[in-house]
C-alpha cells in the first residue's frame, strides 16, 4: 500500500497558501533608473579652510573641570588598602612558612644524639683497623709494575675510594662532639 495524497502525518490539514514575500520599505534612497542622469560639474564656492577656521574661533572654550589638583586629595600620601591587605597575607604566609622550618628544624635536632666517648673510641678503633687492612689490600696491588687488567685498575681504584672515605670519617670523630642522626 502505497501513501495517497492528504493522508498520513498530516491527515486531512490543508498547508497554508503561499503568499508572495514582500519586503519592508527601505531608508535608503532608491537605485537612480537608466535614464537618470547625474549631475556634472556641481562646483561649490564654499572655502572650507577658512569656514573651519572661523568656526574654531568663535566657538567657545572647552570647559575644564574643576578638581582639587591631586597633592590636595585626602588620600594623598597614603598606603591603598588593597596593598595593605596584600602585603599582610604575604607577611602571614612568610610567618607561617618560617614556623614550618623552625619546627622542622626542631624535629632533626631530637633525632639527633651525643655519643660517648667510650662509642667515639671504639668507632675509631674499627674504622683503624678497617683503614689498615685496605691500606694492606691497596699496597700489595700498587707494587705490581704492570696493572694492565681491567679487574686490578678497577680494584684500586675501589681501594683509593675506600682510603679517602675512611680518613673522612676518622676525621669526623676527632672533634670534641660527635652526634649521631638516627633519622638515616
Amino acid at each position: 500500500m502505497f501513501r495517497l495524497k492528504n493522508t498520513g502525518t498530516m491527515g486531512s490539514n490543508q498547508l497554508p497558501e503561499v503568499k508572495q514575500y514582500k519586503y519592508p520599505p527601505s531608508v535608503r534612497p532608491p537605485v537612480p533608473k537608466k535614464d537618470e542622469k547625474p549631475i556634472h560639474g556641481l562646483k561649490s564656492n564654499k572655502n572650507f579652510i577658512v569656514t573651519n577656521a572661523v568656526e574654531n574661533i568663535l566657538s567657545a572654550p572647552k570647559q575644564i573641570v574643576d578638581e582639587k589638583p591631586w597633592t590636595e586629595k585626602k588620600d594623598y600620601g597614603k598606603v591603598p588598602d588593597y596593598l595593605t591587605k596584600i602585603q599582610q597575607s604575604i607577611s602571614s604566609e612568610y610567618e607561617i612558612i618560617r614556623n614550618m622550618h623552625i619546627s622542622e628544624a626542631e624535629e632533626m635536632d631530637k633525632q639527633k644524639y651525643l655519643m660517648t666517648q667510650e662509642e667515639v673510641e671504639q668507632l675509631k678503633k674499627g674504622l683503624k683497623k678497617k683503614w689498615e687492612s685496605v691500606n694492606k689490600e691497596y699496597q700489595s696491588i700498587t707494587h705490581i709494575r704492570m696493572i694492565d687488567t681491567v679487574g686490578l685498575k678497577r680494584k684500586k681504584e675501589q681501594c683509593e675510594k675506600e682510603l679517602a672515605q675512611l680518613e673522612k670519617d676518622i676525621e669526623k670523630l676527632n672533634k670534641n662532639y660527635v652526634f649521631v642522626d638516627t633519622q638515616k
